[in-house]
């Protein structure tokens, strides 16, 4: 029994001398080689340092990226605000020079020719395809000592299926609108009115007849070219 222990102690202890053995061989190969496990591992910390440092260096740089995109964006509602502004502060000039230019036509006009006049006729689309709406503004140049009264009277020329034809103000208003188009005032009077083109009709021109009822003041008569804004 003892005997048996004996065998099976030298047996391990063998065992154990041929794996250090082994493991001597290997070590003592790889220093012939030159492989230096001192080394290796201050080399493989190195490495892993390395690693650490350009992790976080990439973490400063998406940190960065993020600080520049939100800058970028920043600039980009800031210029956008300041385009609006721009844009909204040159549709207020170009609005005061209108009403400028418009307050000249009346009390000093570049002809110098006082009296009624047309300021301004401007036709836009309406809601259906055949509406139009016509806005009208008149004014009386110069001389503003006295009111001018009188009527308008409208008319437009065009091609109705290949013929020239020309239908009156009363001919292209809605069914309940009112025919009479009467004025009366000291400076100006603006009138918005709607025109419903009859079906194949292409108007081409519309005719102005601005007629007073003051005395010394005349009527006057313009032609206009049709042209229909999208507004």
């Amino acid at each position: 029994m003892h005997g048996t222990g004996r065998t099976w102690v030298v047996r391990a202890l063998l065992a154990g001398l041929v794996v250090m053995s082994g493991y001597l061989i290997y070590e003592f190969g790889r220093i012939k080689a030159g492989y230096d496990i001192v080394d290796t591992a201050r080399d493989r910390q190195a490495y892993e340092d390395r690693i650490t440092l350009l992790d976080d260096e990439i973490v400063a740089l998406k940190q960065e990226v993020a600080l520049l995109e939100t800058h970028r964006e920043v600039d980009r509602e800031a210029y956008m605000e300041v385009e609006a502004s721009l844009a909204s502060l040159q549709a207020k000039i170009q609005e005061q020079r209108d009403e400028i230019a418009f307050y000249r036509g009346i009390v000093s006009p570049a002809d110098g020719n006082s009296g009624l006049r047309v300021q301004d006729l401007k036709l836009t689309r309406g809601k259906a395809e055949r509406e139009f709406n016509l806005r009208l503004v008149l004014v009386q140049a110069m001389q503003h000592d006295r009111k001018v009264t009188g009527d308008v009277n409208l008319s437009v020329e065009g091609n109705q299926d290949g013929v020239q034809t020309s239908y009156t103000f009363s001919q292209l208003i809605p069914e309940n609108a009112d025919k009479a188009w009467a004025f009366s005032f000291r400076y100006f009077q603006d009138f918005d009115r709607q025109l419903v083109l009859p079906d194949g009709f292409t108007p081409e021109r519309i005719h102005v007849e601005v007629r007073s009822k003051t005395r010394s003041i005349s009527s006057i008569e313009e032609s206009f070219a049709w042209a229909a804004s999208q507004g």
